[in-house]
């Protein structure tokens, strides 16, 4: 769920547990401190590789979490082959109400509990591989 205010937050939050100024970042992220200021002021929407770079300099960041903050697909979604595809079945997912919850309630979770989530639904993913519109869910 893209939430732009809470991005800059976490970025913040990250930077300055790291130690870093903007500038010491800007350093690290190739990303200038005055644009990396304006995401944390939530003025600006960074692409996803600025996001990316962002995340990779800091250390104790989770490159999937900020990248669905700011709206993206995470990483693992985007090396397959059908990129546009599965984007466009994220983009729905992300945007049903119901599904939001999910997204909050990870968000908020523990680091480990973060794990399991995923675990958890790579494990659905695979078991619904191949399923098409009108199967009965968990049926193959």
């Amino acid at each position: 769920m893209k939430n732009t205010l809470v991005l800059g937050k976490k970025i913040k939050e990250l930077r300055l547990k790291n130690d870093l100024s903007l500038r010491d970042l800007e350093k690290k992220s190739k990303v200038s401190y005055s644009f990396i200021s304006s995401i944390e002021n939530n003025r600006y929407q960074a692409s996803r590789e600025k996001i990316i770079d962002i995340a990779n300099a800091l250390q104790g960041a989770n490159v999937n979490e900020l990248l669905l903050l700011a709206g993206f697909a995470p990483e693992s979604e985007v090396t397959n082959d059908d990129t546009e595809e599965k984007s466009l079945t994220y983009e729905e997912f992300i945007n049903n109400p119901e599904h939001g919850i999910f997204f909050r309630d990870y968000l908020s979770a523990p680091e480990e509990r973060r794990e399991e989530m995923r675990e958890i639904f790579k494990i659905l993913q695979e078991k619904e591989k191949g399923r098409k519109p009108g199967d009965v869910q968990g049926e193959n």
